[in-house]
């Protein structure tokens, strides 16, 4: 670990956390929005320690998720589209709060806040099993195909966790209108996902027969 990797981890967090803020509290008109706390609370603080467990048992895997410059044109337009989503649909769930919109019930939202924790838990143990992973489209040297663990069920199981934590996210806002939104979400996924396929089949060796042993890209028995 370098301290210009520790410097700019840190940077990263807080102005994840900034940024968040602003945009849940912010269309909310208040600090009184319990939901958003909530969502705050089960986003960063998991984020927190699972960097340092990568700051000091795998910084070049930190370092790689911390680079989010994409430099594939197609997959540019996908991360803009997804950071639109992501925009749209803290900011309805805030303006819902302010204005008194429809807002789900204590039980959906303890659901969601379930289901965001298992699938950050999903997100860990894909991180575990694939030191390769990147925020960016690339094939890295010596790289090879992962096909065990979670990756023998479906060939994306980060994109996996990444829907349920994005489908569970308004839930926990306790907003519906959001999450139709965010429901626009694994549209945009499907798209990076093709892509990156046919970017894998050329230039990863051994993709191409991964693919006919793992048939489902997203979800099992579905896609």
């Amino acid at each position: 670990m370098t301290p210009k990797l520790f410097f700019q981890a840190i940077a990263k967090f807080l102005l994840g956390i900034l940024l968040v803020g602003l945009l849940i509290f912010l269309p909310a008109g208040t600090f009184g929005f319990f939901n958003g706390w909530l969502l705050m609370g089960i986003l960063f603080v998991p984020m927190f320690f699972a960097g340092i467990v990568m700051m000091f048992k795998n910084p070049e895997l930190l370092k790689k998720r911390l680079n989010a410059k994409e430099k594939e044109k197609e997959q540019s337009l996908v991360i803009k589209l997804s950071g639109l989503t992501f925009l749209a649909g803290f900011t309805v769930a805030g303006l819902g709060f302010r204005f008194g919109w429809y807002t789900l019930p204590m039980g959906v939202v303890i659901v969601g806040t379930v289901i965001f924790l298992a699938a950050y838990l999903l997100y860990a143990e894909v991180l575990r099993e694939n030191t390769y992973l990147s925020r960016t489209i690339e094939v890295q040297e010596n790289q090879r195909v992962i096909d065990s663990g979670l990756y023998g069920v479906v060939r994306h199981p980060m994109y996996s966790a990444t829907v349920l934590l994005f489908l569970s996210i308004p839930l926990v806002l306790g907003s519906v209108y959001s999450f139709v939104i965010f429901l626009t979400y694994p549209l945009i996924i499907a798209k990076r996902i093709k892509h990156e396929e046919a970017f894998l089949e050329q230039e990863l060796d051994g993709y191409r027969e991964y693919k006919e042993k793992v048939k489902y890209r997203l979800i099992p028995f579905i896609w």
